[in-house]
């Protein structure tokens, strides 16, 4: 990409897009296309269709996306299929009409099976059944994936896609109804501490494994992959390690100082047994994830205290 170029991040205010926005600013690049929800309902297929024939953009990163945790998943189940559905399509259908030189489709790894062998390569894609908790959302991140294969066979599109690891990092959500386990541990031992509470209630057993990879560092795998990868296939990005969620729980405890005791609420989903990424085609084309995961739950934590001070959530 020429530094130049006019580039197109969708979901640039969200953790995913604004970390790739931050990375390529650091790298040099200079000429953005960005757009608010409010702005530009991706949504929409005739706003993106007039969005696009009017901008012209040349790169796309599609980083925006309907999220959430387990329980978001599980109950807004119509919504994470149908918006998700809608924002990838429209976005990915008019980068092909107006002759985008390349985009990246961001997914996630809830897309391989529940029972996948460990760690998850990305021949494992649609060889099992899915975790159902988080089913509809996974089946929009498949189609996601499989359009960009299929514009790329029937018209040469030049679309990739990449699976990113669970994240954390700036500008995650702290809402404890719909977000993920790392920034909601966060929270819910802040504020324990600051209300000196005896007790902070985690969900389920704490046994499953996840991994975690600090959004800079997917930033910097975005551009390095968007500069660097011409394939067909998706990439996973990951750290290739991972951590029980009970471990994860004590050492969040300790970097914010916590003193009290951690309950299990077992009537609670514990999701998927494990999710480790094999990272190891994306090592082989020549990148590696940099941040350790205490140092940066450390950044995140006192990034989090900021907001947290005026109440941003």
């Amino acid at each position: 990409m020429d530094l130049k170029a006019k580039i197109y991040v969708a979901g640039h205010r969200g953790m995913v897009g604004s970390a790739i926005l931050r990375n390529l600013k650091k790298k040099g690049f200079t000429n953005f296309i960005l757009r608010t929800s409010e702005e530009l309902d991706l949504r929409n297929q005739a706003k993106v269709e007039e969005f696009f024939k009017t901008e012209k953009p040349e790169y796309v990163f599609l980083a925006a996306a309907r999220v959430g945790g387990i329980q978001a998943n599980n109950t807004y189940r119509a919504d994470f299929l149908y918006e998700n559905l809608m924002i990838q399509s429209n976005v990915i259908h008019s980068a092909y009409l107006t002759g985008v030189k390349k985009l990246m489709f961001l997914g996630s790894s809830c897309i391989y099976p529940k029972m996948a062998p460990q760690p998850l390569k990305e021949d494992y894609l649609l060889s099992g059944y899915l975790e159902d908790t988080n089913e509809p959302y996974a089946i929009a991140k498949i189609s996601g994936i499989k359009l960009c294969e299929n514009y790329r066979r029937q018209y040469d599109c030049n679309f990739i896609s990449v699976m990113p690891t669970n994240l954390y990092g700036p500008n995650d959500n702290y809402n404890l109804n719909n977000s993920h386990v790392l920034p909601a541990l966060i929270r819910k031992f802040h504020e324990a501490k600051e209300r000196n509470l005896p007790s902070v209630e985690m969900w389920g057993s704490g046994t499953p494994l996840r991994e975690f990879l600090h959004a800079d560092d997917l930033g910097d795998a975005c551009v390095f992959l968007m500069e660097k990868y011409e394939g067909e296939k998706h990439v996973n990005v990951g750290t290739g390690t991972d951590i029980t969620i009970k471990d994860l729980a004590l050492l969040i405890q300790k970097i914010v100082g916590y003193k009290g005791e951690i309950k299990h609420d077992l009537s609670k989903p514990d999701g998927t047994p494990r999710k480790l990424m094999d990272v190891s085609y994306l090592h082989s084309l020549g990148w590696k994830h940099k941040l350790g995961l205490e140092d940066g739950i450390r950044q995140v934590y006192e990034d989090f205290k900021k907001k947290e001070n005026v109440k941003v959530w």
